[in-house]
């Protein structure tokens, strides 16, 4: 196979049953599967048939038997304890090991369901690994999540066994996940069996006789066991992602395809080799720390680092530089936010020349747009290439990127380069027809999906066709609006409710909010369509400003305004902004823009069960009504 991406490319697409039946050689199996890729049930596709595995020991013991079981596996690195753990292959295996014999000796077995409802501390991956090990199907809460939207997950998922942790660790306080836990369990129509709690030094739970185990106390007295084989179709994980009807949805990802495309991606997109350090800061609640915390890293045998802080005050803005020096990171995969809130807190990154980043090679950015003007920030002070990558909860793995380890494209900025192998990505109008070049329009892939993306929704195979493959039928919707640029390159624009109509005119909010953040006393903004009765939709921008700014805001407004008239044009009528201290985000850093286009509208709204702080929720209904746009709820 020719190392460039344009023959990978091609042979993905004009082969997919060969292109990835070679990759699959690299996987250990027990048994060989029957065929490559079942299509006889669009859109249920089905990777590697009759083929049999077992995730964990592809990603642990695999390594170990090779010899390399005194190689570093894990960093645990906790800013917010003052601790690092390192663990070897060998001592990883041996405590997943153990732990899978506890939740054998709970009576789990393969197919049961256990949810992980933890922080970021290695039991959490330990868990996980454990339930590969045994054929159990994890599903791995946020920690802290709210009780009732706990409470849904558990009678979605009908747990055996929930894994949980006293409390989690923020900046300055701490986190109590017992009561959040049995709070949830007591309004769950489904009850677990039992619950194993880790109980943290700075905070001891009670726990419930009968139902509750201490983790400790059962890993001292527990034999381990060895990996079970299971169907390549079988359930790994499932992973639950907000629904637009309030309801999460469980993706479901299977054992082969993913370990297949995750451990083929560390090289081919990430130009990581066996026994680099590779650092995805994010957490093993979102599907970021599901395939690059722990499967991908471990499946390719590199190390790993688990980070439990956060990008400024765990202590300051140079923790990102710390841990990039202290463990030679080589190549690091975050958030764009968590850059914008380095840069907001040091803008001329005074920090970095603290620290030795001599052998960092490349930053990857994912999770939301990546603006210019922090990827030309991050391009500066680092001195690497800052690539962008896209893709989702559900697709598991990066649908376009500049693949770095098959061919380094010029980055352009604004977009994430080109479609990753194996994916078909294509921009349709509302007809389903296909657009031309520069023409925003609904971004899908064409199906089959590539391997490692997800099978299904969990006990919603109707609602699985109704969300992704109704609307455009033989593609998969992204919901996401971009467009494809002649020379192939991908532009994500906005969610498709994201873009705007302006007197005819369909916009991006995401073009807008590039020009905003270009400006130099702009940390980071977001913009939403607020209604209009001449022109139907205005957009409105909200700007958070760089620490240490003493100009007057209203001077910055009317900079940006004339922004983007000067860049965009009149017609985008954008008039009205305002600053504010901080945006309402997700816990994983996305930008809540939905519910602040319902308050800019004066639409009910409810609280995110994502979101990190729901008080910001005021300040932006406060903002909002001084410009005259909205008025602030009083509960």
């Amino acid at each position: 196979m020719a190392n460039t991406y344009e023959e990978v490319y091609r042979q993905s697409i004009e082969d997919p049953e060969g292109f990835w039946g070679e990759i699959a050689e690299d996987i250990h199996w027990y048994k060989k599967w029957d065929t490559v890729l079942d299509d006889s049930n669009p859109p249920f596709y089905r990777w590697f048939v009759g083929g049999e595995l077992n995730t964990c020991y592809n990603a642990l013991d695999i390594h170990v038997e090779q010899g390399r079981g005194d190689m570093l596996a894990l960093i645990y690195d906790s800013p917010v304890t003052d601790t690092i753990t390192k663990y070897t292959y060998a001592e990883l295996r041996d405590e997943v090991a153990t732990f899978a014999g506890v939740l054998s000796e709970q009576g789990v077995e393969k197919g049961d369901r256990v949810i992980i409802y933890m922080p970021m501390i290695p039991e959490a991956a330990i868990a996980m690994l454990a339930c590969a090990r045994i054929g159990a199907i994890h599903s791995v809460v946020f920690g802290g999540f709210a009780a009732k939207e706990l409470a849904t997950r558990i009678n979605d998922a009908k747990p055996k066994v929930i894994v949980s942790a006293s409390c989690g660790i923020e900046r300055s306080r701490i986190i109590k996940y017992k009561p959040l836990l049995d709070e949830a369990i007591e309004l769950s129509d489904t009850k677990p069996e039992k619950c194993i709690i880790f109980q943290r030094p700075q905070e001891t739970a009670s726990l419930v006789e009968g139902r509750d185990s201490d983790w400790t106390t059962l890993m001292a007295s527990a034999e381990p066991v060895d990996c079970v084989p299971v169907a390549a179709t079988d359930p790994l994980y499932i992973l639950y992602t907000s629904g637009t009807t309030g309801e999460p949805k469980g993706v479901v990802r299977d054992n082969g395809g993913h370990a297949v495309a995750l451990k083929w991606s560390m090289k081919a997109i990430y130009n990581i080799d066996e026994g680099d350090v590779w650092w995805t800061a994010s957490d093993v609640g979102w599907v970021v720390g599901h395939s690059y915390i722990v499967y991908g890293p471990l499946l390719k045998g590199c190390t790993t680092i688990m980070f439990e802080g956060k990008p400024v005050g765990t202590p300051d803005a140079g923790v990102f530089w710390r841990i990039i020096a202290e463990h030679k990171v080589k190549c690091m995969f975050t958030a764009p936010t968590a850059y914008r809130a380095i840069k907001r807190e040091d803008p001329r990154a005074e920090l970095i020349k603290d620290y030795d980043l001599s052998h960092f090679e490349i930053l990857f950015l994912a999770g939301e747009r990546s603006d210019p003007d922090t990827i030309q920030w991050s391009e500066r002070n680092l001195d690497v290439p800052v690539i962008d990558n896209y893709w989702q909860t559900e697709t598991g793995w990066a649908t376009a990127a500049n693949c770095m380890g098959l061919h380094h494209f010029p980055v352009k900025y604004g977009s994430v380069t080109k479609a990753a192998p194996g994916s078909d990505v294509r921009v349709l109008d509302p007809n389903g027809h296909a657009l031309e070049p520069g023409k925003i329009g609904a971004l899908v892939v064409k199906l089959p999906l590539p391997p490692g993306t997800l099978l299904t929704l969990y006990n919603a195979d109707w609602r699985f066709r109704e969300a992704y493959m109704e609307e455009f039928p033989g593609f998969y919707k992204t919901g996401d609006a971009g467009y494809i640029d002649e020379d192939g390159y991908i532009y994500i624009m906005a969610r498709t409710d994201d873009i705007i109509n302006v007197a005819g005119h369909r916009l991006s909010t995401g073009a807008i909010e590039e020009v905003l953040a270009d400006h130099p006393d702009v940390a980071e903004c977001a913009v939403v369509g607020v209604a209009d009765k001449l022109k139907g939709e205005v957009p409105v921008g909200f700007l958070v400003l760089n620490a240490g700014i003493d100009r007057d805001p209203q001077e910055i407004i009317a900079e940006v305004i004339q922004m983007v008239r000067d860049r965009i044009g009149p017609v985008v009528s954008f008039k009205k902004a305002t600053v504010v201290e901080r945006l309402p985000k997700t816990r994983s850093g996305k930008t809540l823009r939905g519910t602040i286009r319902k308050i800019a509208n004066n639409q009910e709204y409810s609280v995110p069960a994502t979101i990190g702080n729901p008080a910001i929720l005021g300040e932006m209904a406060e903002a909002l009504e001084k410009i005259g746009l909205a008025k602030a709820r009083t509960d």
